[in-house]
């Protein structure tokens, strides 16, 4: 089988870590996000993944290359946003396609049983099917109908059907199979929408929703990029990480811990130094960081290569940039953003939200 991966958006709501490396390939749980996406094709039989890019695709692809495990990659890129359909389209128009395609928001880690969803594909007949999960606020999120027979009745996007009338709590969980029929229903050469233009004109032309059990979240944000984390850490979705130390952490090859306090549900990627007296917690720490002593950093994460000064203090939900510098004795405030390569002390605190690149106004989901 073959999927196609959307990957082309910056993932603004990521910002200030994905400045500096692309969202399909930061580093979730030690690994580049995306080869847990296709360690899960892997195993629902997929041999080939087309990844759609275009903010930064060369890092990519630099990052990814040509193979994962069993899985053939291949690129196509955007020069300008094309949507959530148009890159799919582009795939077609350049070759690459086959009659039938999984498609995949690259911004989402799950479990699911792809291959039940495939089955009911072929068992139904259908020219679309949409993976729909369950969750208890879809406010967010674009809901979807069903008829019995699994036939959709509607395409609500955010803010539709909501309240009293609200029809369902099944939303999209951004993982379709194709035909090429579909495909080729999809404008060329502009941006496209799944959501509000190609979905809302197959109601009633063999478009179904399939619901699916399982772990399901999209990372697209800090608060759910460390809420995967700590999942996967935990256990609580399926993959292939090394065993986890007894407060179940990982702690990458290459790292110096000096007496410090590692832990519980932290990573500690590649080169990192973690001085004596320091604390991490439930923290990420991309590689080459470095924690001076006394230093406290909990339920943040930290990007490549940024320093953490003597007795500072990182609260929860703050991200620090790529060789950003927290001066020693600083408090960085719960939340706070600090972007790449940023000086930040006493004096400046009031400037890292600016300096950050806050980000924001992505709906969660969405591809970028």
């Amino acid at each position: 089988m073959q999927a196609l991966i959307l990957a082309g958006g910056q993932g603004t709501r990521l910002r200030p870590l994905t400045l500096t490396t692309p969202k399909p390939v930061l580093p979730l749980a030690g690994r580049p996000f995306l080869t847990l996406v296709l360690d899960w094709l892997a195993g629902h039989g997929v041999d080939e993944a087309i990844l759609s890019c275009g903010f930064l695709a060369d890092e990519v692809a630099r990052v990814l290359g040509d193979r994962h495990g069993d899985v053939a990659l291949h690129y196509v890129t955007e020069s300008e946003p094309l949507g959530t359909a148009g890159p799919v389209r582009l795939a077609l128009d350049e070759g690459r396609l086959r009659e039938r395609v999984i498609v995949l928001n690259g911004d989402v880690l799950t479990d699911f049983d792809l291959t039940a969803e495939v089955d009911f594909h072929a068992r139904a007949g259908a020219l679309a099917t949409l993976a729909l999960v369950a969750v208890d606020d879809t406010s967010s999120y674009g809901l979807v109908p069903t008829a019995a027979g699994g036939e959709v009745e509607a395409f609500l996007e955010k803010g539709e059907g909501v309240g009293a009338a609200r029809p369902t709590n099944r939303v999209n969980a951004g993982a379709y199979v194709l035909e090429r029929e579909v495909v080729e229903r999809i404008p060329s050469g502009r941006a496209v929408s799944f959501e509000r233009e190609i979905f809302p004109a197959l109601v009633g032309d063999r478009l179904f929703g399939h619901p699916v059990e399982g772990y399901w979240i999209d990372i697209g944000a800090p608060e759910r990029y460390l809420e995967a984390t700590y999942d996967l850490l935990g256990g609580a979705v399926a993959s292939a990480l090394p065993p986890r130390d007894a407060g179940g952490s990982l702690v990458a090859p290459g790292c110096a811990v000096e007496e410090a306090e590692i832990g519980p549900l932290s990573v500690l990627g590649e080169g990192c130094r973690i001085r004596r007296g320091a604390r991490v917690a439930r923290s990420v720490l991309f590689r080459g960081v470095e924690i001076a002593p006394d230093a406290v950093v909990e339920g943040a994460v930290v990007a490549e290569e940024a320093e953490i000064g003597a007795a500072a203090r990182v609260g929860a939900g703050a991200v620090v940039g790529g060789r950003a510098r927290v001066a020693p004795g600083a408090d960085v405030p719960p939340g706070t953003r600090i972007g790449p390569t940023i000086e930040f002390g006493r004096s400046d605190e009031a400037d890292a939200h600016a300096a950050g690149a806050r980000g924001g106004g992505e709906p969660a989901g969405d591809p970028a």
